[in-house]
């Protein structure tokens, strides 16, 4: 496999690498650990556990298939959230002096994990993981004088939409690209109410980013109506529409 090939090239420059996995081992939803759980935005597109499509990497097997295949001429280890913490740190420690070659975990390593030496990660069904993990856990290689190298594995053919969002964030580093891809996604979901992201939402004719610039025109007719009519008292039926509105945002205030 060639990803295997350019951890080995890399090592082999006296680097180290990360292979990323969306599980630790071969556990229910129910079972799943923090650093494993699917993002809300791509839980519909997760095939059902009783039935899944193929198996999702975990990081109990691809550690064993890799330390004894692929990678076993290489020091390989791994690193999960269900390990102990005195376990977890020794790891880190190890792969930050060097004396690992390759470390096999899950997104635990999104933050606290700081090595200048790692120059290639190898995220494993890329596709069970959102656009801003991606983008985070990639930040995580490269970080030294030597330039990184982020591989996303995935199952879906060329034009599936999973493949399609993972082949637009390979082609970008931009944040503030990366940021809308990641809405796409998500979803807007309540952007005048309490729901951050999903199906649910306030709008029912409007798009925030399919009707940008509808919204922002209305902005400015509304601005402008306020300036010359505070009180909106040539317009008793939008003053009425605007009191509800403005009442059940305080109610959700008072309830945060």
């Amino acid at each position: 496999d060639r990803a295997w090939e350019r951890v080995r090239e890399e090592v082999a420059k006296g680097h180290q690498a990360y292979v990323v996995c969306p599980r630790i081992g071969d556990d229910t939803a129910a079972e799943l650990s923090s650093d494993e759980l699917v993002p809300f935005e791509l839980q519909d597109q997760v095939p059902d556990a009783q039935e899944p499509a193929y198996e999702t990497a975990s990081v109990l097997h691809l550690y064993d298939d890799l330390s004894n295949g692929a990678l076993s001429s290489l020091r390989v280890a791994m690193l999960h959230g269900r390990m102990k913490p005195d376990a977890k740190d020794a790891v880190m420690r190890d792969f930050s002096d060097g004396k690992i070659d390759v470390l096999v975990a899950t997104t635990v390593i999104e933050v606290g994990v700081d090595v200048a030496n790692a120059t290639v990660m190898v995220i494993m069904d890329a596709d069970r993981f959102g656009v801003s993990q991606l983008h985070q856990l990639r930040g995580r290689v490269g970080r030294g004088s030597a330039a990184g190298l982020c591989l996303l594995v995935t199952h879906f053919q060329a034009d599936a939409p999973p493949r399609l969002r993972l082949e637009a964030v390979a082609q970008t580093h931009d944040g503030f690209a990366l940021s809308r891809l990641d809405l796409e996604h998500r979803r807007e979901g309540d952007v005048l109410g309490a729901s951050q992201s999903g199906r649910r939402s306030s709008l029912r004719l409007l798009s925030v980013l399919r009707d940008e610039e509808v919204i922002v025109a209305a902005r400015d007719v509304a601005t402008a109506l306020i300036e010359a009519d505070p009180e909106l008292a040539a317009h008793p039926a939008l003053a009425q529409v605007v009191h509800q509105a403005v009442s059940d945002g305080v109610e959700f205030l008072d309830k945060t």
